[in-house]
């Protein structure tokens, strides 16, 4: 137990009981634990193998390279079609971590055997993103913010992409395209 994380579990108002016991079955597998996100984090030589995180309907062990994993009892979830790496395995109660407790521990031990062996998630590449016909004509069309927008680092231009591409309709998309042209340009990201 590391001591810097334990405000998380005694300031815990919804879910206090489930972080405890959750806590409980990850440091059995004698990962190092720290606080990451304002998370639980359990790591392995440096490299994130899981996370304890709740959500108002629920909470959560996220495994960070999940989708490497087997997933024989069928409980391992990807939080959204974007999620490339992640998977969760959500409760609801204590009742079903207790009824899960030695599946938890079989698939927290494929996720340290996993980071042990040094394999990664094949992520999709920027240019596997497809670009919204809004944002592809401003491109044509202005030569500097195409520089630009090439000149962010991949993972700010498939947050672009993805932020771009949300809006059901055209006038939204266009919207949101000519709100962010000016932060493209001046090299910055979505968020920054």
């Amino acid at each position: 137990m590391n001591p810097k994380v334990d405000f998380f579990f005694d300031e815990a108002s919804q879910w206090q009981e489930e972080y405890k016991l959750l806590r409980s079955i990850v440091l059995d597998t004698k990962l190092t634990e720290e606080l990451k996100w304002g998370q639980p984090c359990y790591s392995y030589e440096g490299g994130n193998v899981v996370l304890i995180h709740g959500f108002k309907e629920y909470c959560a062990l996220l495994l960070f390279k999940g989708a490497l994993m087997q997933d024989p009892e069928g409980i391992l979830i990807q939080q959204s079609e974007n999620v490339q790496a992640g998977r969760q395995i959500r409760f609801t109660n204590v009742k079903e971590i207790k009824q899960l407790k030695k599946t938890l521990k079989t698939y927290i031990q494929e996720a340290i055997a996993i980071e042990k062996a040094g394999l990664k998630v094949v992520m999709k590449k920027t240019a596997d993103y497809k670009v919204p016909e809004e944002f592809q004509q401003r491109l044509d069309k202005n030569p500097n913010l195409r520089r630009a927008f090439e000149a962010l680092t991949p993972g700010r231009q498939r947050a672009y992409l993805f932020h771009f591409s949300q809006p059901k309709t055209s006038k939204t998309r266009e919207a949101r395209v000519e709100k962010a042209i000016g932060a493209i340009l001046d090299g910055k990201g979505l968020n920054d």
